[in-house]
C-alpha cells in the first residue's frame, strides 16, 4: 500500500474508474444477478474506503508535523522521529506514520491526541459494532458475523472482546450519574419503580473434578442473582376491579390496547450482580433526578420477596409499596389446585371470583375464608398446609394489597415491565447454551445491555470516547484550542456535551 498522498490519490482514482467501468459494462462473463452486483459493489466500496481512510490519516500526518509540541499536560517536547502504527478499521487494516515527540522521559503522539485515536489498533467504529453485537449474542459469533458482512478477517479474539466489554462496562455507572434525566412529560404524573431478581449461571470459584453424570438435583454451575430495576413515569389510568379481572381472564378485549392513551414513559433499566442494596441505591439516584414538580404519586412494585421489599422500603420510604398482582393471583391458583384439583372445571371460576374480591379491597375476608377452608374436616393431607401458606402470604403482604385504592388512583398493580426485563435483559443473554460467567464479565455485560435497551448506545459511546480523550491524552473536550485546531484539515470530533466532565 502506498504511504504518501499523491500515490494514494492516484490509487483512489484508478480504483474508482475501475468501479465505474465495472458497473457500466455488461458482458456474459460477468455475474449479472442483483445479489452478485450488490455484493461486488459492497466489497469494492470497502476497498475504496480503505484507500480514502489511508489518505486521510497520511494527509493529517503530513500537515501536523512541527519542530516542537506543547502537550496538554504542559510538556514542551521536540520532534524525535516518525513511528508507524496499525489501525484496524471497518474497511480493513491500514498502517501510517506520524510524528513522535520526546524529551525528559516524556513521549507524545500529537496526531493520536488530535484525532482521539484508541490506544489499541481496533478503531472505535469497529469496536462499537462488535460490542453492540456482543451484548446480544455469544462472543464467538461476533467475529463471524462481522467478517461475513465486511468480507475480511478482523483479527480479534473472544478474549479481546471480553476485555473490551469489561473495560467499557465499568464506565456505565459514571455515564448515568452524569446523564441528564429524561424530559418530564406533564401527563405522566406517576413515578414508578419496579425491582426483581434473576439468576445468572456462574463459573465456580474453585475447580472441581468433572463428573461423568450429575446426581439428582445437582447442577453444572451455581447461580448468582442479578437484581433488575426499572424507573419510569406513567399517566394515571383508572380501572374498575371487574375490568382488571376481565383483562386477566381474557373474558373481554384487553382495554389496555384499546383505551389507554400511553404506557410507561422514559423507562430506564439497571441490572447488577452487586446485590439489592447496591442496585436500589443506584436506582434511587435515578429517581431523585426525575422526581420533578410534575410528579404527584410515587409507586414501587415488587413480588413478595421480603428481602427485596425491605430494601425497597429503606431506599424508597416516600413511595407506596405495592405487591405485584400477578404473583398474588398465582397463589390463588395454587390454593385452587390443592382444594379442587388441577383438572376440575370449576377452578377458573373459583379463582376469578376471589381475584375480584381481592381487587375490591376484601383481601382480609379472603384470608379468613382460606383459613376456614383449611380447617374443614376430611381434606387431603396437603390441602390445609397449602391453604395456610397462601393465607399467610396474603397476611404478610396485606399492607401492600389495597388494590381498590390503587386502581381508583390510576396506579399500576402488576410488575409486567420488570418480569419481561428479567427474561430479556438477563435470561435471554446470560443463559444461552452452556454459558457460565465470571462476576466481572457478567456485570459489565449487563450494564451494557441496559445502555442498549435504554436507547443510550450512541450517547454512551460518545461519553466513552470523551473520557478517553481526558484519560489517555490529557485533553479537555471543553477547551477552545486543541491539537485538532492546529491541523486545519482535521474536522471537529463529535463528542458528547461534557459539561459535567
Amino acid at each position: 500500500m502506498a504511504t504518501n498522498s499523491p500515490e494514494i490519490v492516484q490509487q483512489i482514482r484508478d480504483h474508482f474508474e475501475a468501479l465505474l467501468t465495472s458497473v457500466t459494462t455488461i458482458s456474459p462473463e460477468k455475474p449479472n444477478t442483483a445479489y452478485d452486483i450488490e455484493l461486488h459493489l459492497l466489497r469494492r466500496l470497502l476497498e475504496l474506503g480503505k484507500l480514502l481512510l489511508q489518505l486521510c490519516f497520511v494527509h493529517h500526518s503530513d500537515h501536523s508535523q512541527a519542530a516542537r509540541r506543547l502537550t496538554p499536560k504542559g510538556h514542551d517536547l521536540p520532534y524525535h522521529s516518525h513511528k508507524t502504527r496499525s489501525y484496524w478499521s471497518v474497511f480493513g487494516k491500514i498502517r501510517f506514520e506520524r510524528a513522535y515527540y520526546y524529551g525528559q522521559g516524556q513521549g507524545y503522539f500529537a496526531l493520536d491526541a488530535a484525532l482521539n485515536l484508541p490506544a489499541k489498533a481496533c478503531s472505535d467504529l469497529l469496536a462499537q459494532w462488535r460490542e453492540h453485537l456482543a451484548v446480544r449474542d455469544a462472543y464467538h459469533n461476533v467475529g463471524k458475523v462481522l467478517a461475513d458482512i465486511l468480507g475480511q478477517p478482523l483479527g480479534f479474539s473472544t478474549r479481546a472482546l471480553s476485555e473490551q466489554i469489561q473495560e467499557d462496562g465499568t464506565r456505565v455507572q459514571a455515564f448515568y450519574k452524569e446523564a441528564p434525566p429524561p424530559k418530564a412529560l406533564p401527563q405522566a404524573t406517576i413515578l414508578v419503580v419496579q425491582a426483581d431478581g434473576k439468576g445468572v449461571p456462574m463459573v465456580k470459584d474453585e475447580p472441581v473434578e468433572p463428573k461423568i453424570r450429575l446426581g439428582k438435583g445437582q447442577k453444572a454451575a451455581g447461580k448468582k442473582e442479578a437484581i433488575v430495576t426499572c424507573v419510569y413515569t406513567l399517566a394515571p389510568w383508572v380501572r374498575t376491579p371487574q375490568e382488571v379481572v376481565d383483562s386477566l381472564f381474557k373474558t373481554k378485549p384487553d382495554p389496555y390496547t384499546t383505551e389507554r392513551a400511553s404506557g410507561p414513559e422514559n423507562k430506564r433499566w439497571w441490572a447488577t450482580l452487586a446485590g439489592k442494596d447496591a442496585a436500589l441505591t443506584f436506582t434511587r439516584e435515578q429517581v431523585v433526578a426525575r422526581d420533578t414538580a410534575t410528579i404527584r404519586d410515587r409507586v414501587a412494585l415488587t413480588d413478595g420477596s421480603s428481602a427485596l421489599q425491605k430494601q425497597v422500603r429503606l431506599k424508597f420510604a416516600d413511595f407506596t409499596l405495592v405487591l405485584d398482582l400477578v404473583h398474588a393471583v398465582e397463589y390463588l391458583w395454587e390454593a385452587a389446585n390443592a382444594l379442587l384439583g388441577e383438572t376440575d372445571g370449576g377452578r377458573t371460576a373459583w379463582v376469578q371470583a376471589r381475584v375480584l374480591r381481592m381487587l375490591s379491597g376484601q383481601t382480609q375476608g379472603l384470608i379468613d375464608e382460606l383459613r376456614a377452608l383449611a380447617a374443614l374436616p376430611d381434606l387431603k393431607a396437603n390441602v390445609p398446609t397449602t391453604l395456610a401458606k397462601v393465607a399467610g402470604y396474603y397476611e404478610s403482604n396485606l399492607a401492600h394489597m389495597h388494590y381498590d385504592q390503587y386502581l381508583g388512583a390510576g396506579w399500576p398493580v402488576a410488575t409486567g415491565v420488570i418480569e419481561g426485563a428479567c427474561r430479556h435483559l438477563v435470561k435471554d443473554r446470560c443463559e444461552l447454551s452452556g454459558m457460565r460467567w465470571t462476576r466481572p464479565g457478567a456485570e459489565a455485560l449487563l450494564h451494557l445491555r441496559c445502555v442498549s435497551e435504554n436507547g443510550d448506545w450512541e450517547t454512551f459511546q460518545d461519553f466513552r470516547r470523551c473520557r478517553r480523550l481526558q484519560d489517555l491524552y490529557g485533553r479537555d473536550p471543553q477547551s477552545e484550542t486543541t491539537e485538532a485546531d492546529e491541523v486545519r484539515s482535521v474536522p471537529r470530533l463529535r463528542l458528547i456535551d461534557c459539561q459535567a466532565a
